[in-house]
């Protein structure tokens, strides 16, 4: 880690005594924008709504990206998001007729009709009307080899926290007297179907400040939530608990873990009304349970146990006798190379699937134990594309697989569990003509001469000579990996960016800088707490590469990133305005001197670090935007962007920053959806409006 004064001169901006001060909540003149359903707020926020509606939906562009975004997004020939139950794919569709959506399913079979005969589960927006609540779906949880009932989760309001009722699959109704939480950020699990592992809001001083509950109990059908038995207290310092029930051979192994930070949890078996400390490395991910009384732990840090050492990002099967300081062993399923980096993994009863990367390329490999070691089968795809396992059966192991890249529309493979080549069952259909473009991949160097690697996509024989609309998007944390994902596929975190930009003359960069997890984990860790800067400065250079090349220039360069995203271009357009020519910045991280008092924002402080520490405030404070923003700087016009309901990351970020920037005189756009959470839409016709406003203000200042 740097000290304060390096990072004064590596990072560039930092604090003046004046604005030092202003870091203070008591000094903030903008703090009672935090107040997220106050009245004064919400005036406001409606006002800069107008404003900004009345602005953009003025220009002459915005119907014709409006209309073709939401063609896009309803499209009846999107690949649906599937998960196995037993003879069934079940489904949650959104569309015209659906805005709020449906949860639906299939018969096997029936899927691969050319018109699937879907039959509705459960209708969102019945319920929203029949309620008098404007319901969101929050997904569902199954117990393990049961597929007659599940817990739905229904959000108030499209945010994290959801209400959680049992419902029946035979019946397609809510079950009677049946399992009901109210709304809270509760981690629920079944342990059969009787019984339920709950951690929730179990009254005042049960949740951690991150608002996540730190009390897990067992609760037995037909007894209250209040009589509930105790199985685990954490700290209210962490960010949360919960407990699973995982099936084995020979029985079950429940494990309990206390999420310390995002990156750090410990973990416990539940044994006979005991719980039995694990010897699990703090930053692994348990992902199932496998054999007899074994565990799949995924490293993200190197591991010495019994004798035997694995490197981070290697795949390990563990006696959970081992792990308890008992006799065991360990077995290595897969080790990271060059040109392997595990991205994901699934388990079934026979086999492990391995996701991966070979350079921000996907790979798909099935391990099988053997007599002598695990044995790897590749699972043939296109190459240059992403793959990602949407479902498995546990029980048969087969799979399946989406398949899709820049240029090409998601495809669902199946994949039999003993199958090496995929059979497509569904293709989804062109949102654009993919014939005029291609796509190239080069290498930035960033500051301390790392390659940081991004792709383009850009029309055929595009000349380079610095006049191309350039739109670029990044992350750069959390782990989370950006691969290629076709324009209007449900992985398009990009927006629907093949008509709305590409076909209207734009070409797409997409970064692939550290804070990812792209190259493995280090490739995050690079980043972590006071190197976080890297991440600013890995994006500057692949800014700077692409203008160097005459891609395009400053002028033409528009930048966008959300959540973690947002505080990546609010920071670098502070730190070096002159290298963009707009800036979208949505749902984002901009106080950095608040952002672990406001709603989860506790929990991410394994990734930021502590600021209420004045050591680690040191370097939070070099790059935080709402403390770096000055009056008289040359920044690009910015659109900020974020929902009323948003319970991850408060909006009062996006208020406050857009508030003070405009009061300075900044040229600001802001637009808050007073529905939705953080993902930011509930239905189709919002999530339309949101990229037709983006599109709208990148093509107003870029082109």
């Amino acid at each position: 880690m740097l000290g304060s004064a390096a990072l004064v001169l590596t990072v560039g901006t930092h604090l003046r005594g004046d604005e030092a001060a202003l870091a203070h909540p008591e000094n903030d003149p903008y703090l009672w924008l935090e107040d997220i359903s106050g009245a004064k707020p919400l005036a406001w926020v409606k006002e800069q709504d107008e404003i900004t509606a009345k602005k953009l939906m003025a220009l002459p562009n915005y119907a014709g990206l409006y209309h073709d975004a939401l063609e896009v997004l309803d499209s009846s020939s999107r690949i649906p998001e599937v998960e196995q139950r037993g003879d069934y794919l079940y489904n949650f569709w959104r569309d015209h007729a659906h805005p709020r959506g449906i949860y639906r399913r299939v018969t096997i079979a029936g899927f691969h009709q050319e018109t699937p005969p879907w039959e509705t589960v459960l209708d969102i927006d019945a319920l929203a009307k029949t309620e008098g609540k404007a319901w969101a779906f929050g997904g569902a949880v199954w117990p393990k080899g049961d597929n007659s009932r599940c817990l739905m989760h229904l959000s108030p309001s499209g945010g994290d926290a959801a209400e959680v009722r049992e419902f029946d699959l035979t019946k397609l109704a809510f079950v009677p007297n049946g399992f009901v939480l109210p709304a809270a950020k509760s981690r629920v699990g079944w342990r059969d179907e009787n019984a339920l592992f709950v951690a929730t809001d179990f009254g005042p001083g049960t949740l951690t400040a991150s608002g996540y509950p730190f009390t897990v109990k067992l609760w037995r059908r037909g007894t209250p939530l209040a009589e509930a038995e105790l199985i685990y207290t954490g700290q209210p310092t962490s960010v949360g608990v919960g407990a699973r029930h995982l099936k084995t051979d020979q029985g079950a192994i429940e494990l309990v873990s206390e999420e310390l930070t995002a990156w750090e949890a410990k973990r416990f078996q539940w044994r006979d009304g005991k719980l039995l400390p694990l010897a699990i490395p703090a930053t692994a991910e348990v992902i199932d349970s496998w054999g007899n009384d074994q565990l799949v732990i995924w490293l993200k840090s190197p591991w010495t146990i019994n004798g035997s050492s694995y490197p981070a990002g290697a795949v390990v099967v563990a006696d959970v006798a081992l792990l308890r300081g008992e006799t065991g062993k360990t077995e290595l399923v897969v080790a990271p190379a060059k040109n392997l980096v595990v991205s994901a993994v699934s388990v079934t009863k026979l086999s492990i699937l391995v996701e991966a990367f070979d350079n921000v390329r996907g790979r798909l490999y099935r391990y099988r134990p053997s007599m002598l070691d695990w044995q790897r089968t590749t699972i043939e795809f296109p190459d240059n594309g992403a793959l990602t396992v949407a479902s498995t059966d546990e029980a048969s192991g087969d799979a399946w697989v989406q398949y899709q890249s820049f240029l090409t529309p998601p495809s669902l493979y199946f994949v039999g569990a003993h199958a090496k080549w995929p059979e497509k069952v569904k293709s989804q259909s062109p949102t654009f003509d993919a014939s005029r473009f291609e796509v190239k991949q080069y290498a930035a160097t960033s500051a301390d001469g790392t390659r940081i690697p991004y792709f383009v996509v850009q029309a055929k024989g595009l000349k380079y000579d610095g006049t191309t609309p350039v739109w670029m998007f990044s992350y750069g944390g959390f782990e989370i990996s950006l691969t290629p994902a076709y324009s209007g596929s449900y992985e398009d975190v990009h927006g629907a960016y093949g008509k709305l930009w590409l076909e209207r003359g734009g070409a797409f960069v997409l970064a692939n800088i550290r804070g990812g997890g792209e190259f493995g984990p280090a490739w995050h860790q690079a980043t972590l707490n006071g190197t976080h800067y890297k991440a600013f400065e890995d994006f500057e250079a692949v800014a700077r590469d692409i203008s160097a090349r005459k891609l395009t220039s400053p002028a033409h360069l528009g930048i966008e990133g959300r959540s973690n995203g947002g505080l990546l271009v609010s920071s670098t357009m502070v730190r070096h305005p002159e290298l963009y020519g707009a800036v979208v910045c949505g749902n984002p991280l901009v106080d950095m001197y608040r952002y672990s008092h406001l709603l989860a924002g506790a929990s991410w402080m394994g990734e930021y670090g502590n600021p209420d520490v004045p050591e680690q405030w040191a370097f939070i404070k070099q790059y935080s935007p709402y403390q770096n923003i000055r009056a008289g700087m040359t920044l690009p016009p910015i659109l900020f962007y974020t929902t009323t309901h948003d319970d991850r990351v408060h909006p009062g970020h996006a208020r406050k920053m857009a508030a003070k920037m405009e009061a300075m005189g900044y040229r600001v756009d802001y637009a808050e959806n007073t529905e939705g959470g953080h993902h930011g839409s509930v239905t189709n016709q919002q999530l339309a409006t949101r990229l037709a406003l983006t599109y709208a203000f990148l093509w107003e200042h870029v082109k």
